[in-house]
């Protein structure tokens, strides 16, 4: 076990992790709420589009307050801040919606994520550039003072990158070569989409 594997096992009471958390997912939410009210603009919904607007614009407060708050985490403690952000890269941050249950289809999340990535509301390209993003914002690859496990976590949340690059890329390649199917989400009244 790495030194990076072994402080992270014995770091599941990290206090930080839920910052770090709530920084990624507010971002995300923001992101996935702005690109649904272009859609919707662009197909002529005003109400839906100024509505996902406004929560989109929440969310980013949000984000702004949670990625304040890590900033600090790694001003004044950077070894286990750093390491509360390689243990959340490392889990592959699940949005809240995997809870999501129609009462209908058990394949409902996996449907709704595949239509999402299809139409662009949220893609794996998106948690890519999440993850750029934080990386550069929190200047993780400059980060010093810290231990040898979090020197470890630190190349491993830098590294991670590319890597989801390189699965956005398969995931767009699969999509392209992947013939059409449709389901119905009980919230449009089981109307067929087609992803």
């Amino acid at each position: 076990m790495s030194a990076f594997q072994n402080a992270t096992v014995h770091n599941k009471k990290n206090p930080y992790l839920g910052y770090v958390y709530t920084s990624f997912q507010e971002r995300a939410t923001f992101i996935s709420h702005s690109n649904t009210a272009r859609l919707a603009k662009e197909h002529g919904d005003t109400v839906l589009a100024r509505i996902c607007g406004s929560i989109a614009a929440d969310e980013k407060r949000y984000e702004n307050a949670y990625v304040k708050m890590v900033e600090k985490l790694l001003e004044i403690d950077p070894s286990d801040a750093m390491l509360g952000i390689a243990d959340m890269m490392q889990k592959k941050i699940a949005m809240p919606a995997y809870l999501m249950y129609d009462g209908q289809d058990p394949n409902l999340l996996d449907n709704f994520a595949v239509v999402a990535q299809r139409v662009c509301v949220y893609t794996a390209g998106d948690y890519a550039d999440i993850l750029d993003f934080m990386v550069e914002r929190w200047k993780l690859e400059k980060l010093e003072g810290i231990n040898r496990a979090a020197n470890k976590a630190q190349d491993f949340v830098c590294g991670s990158v590319p890597k989801f690059r390189k699965l956005h890329q398969r995931a767009e390649e699969q999509a392209r070569n992947t013939k059409l199917r449709t389901v119905g989400f009980s919230w449009i009244f089981d109307r067929e989409v087609a992803f």
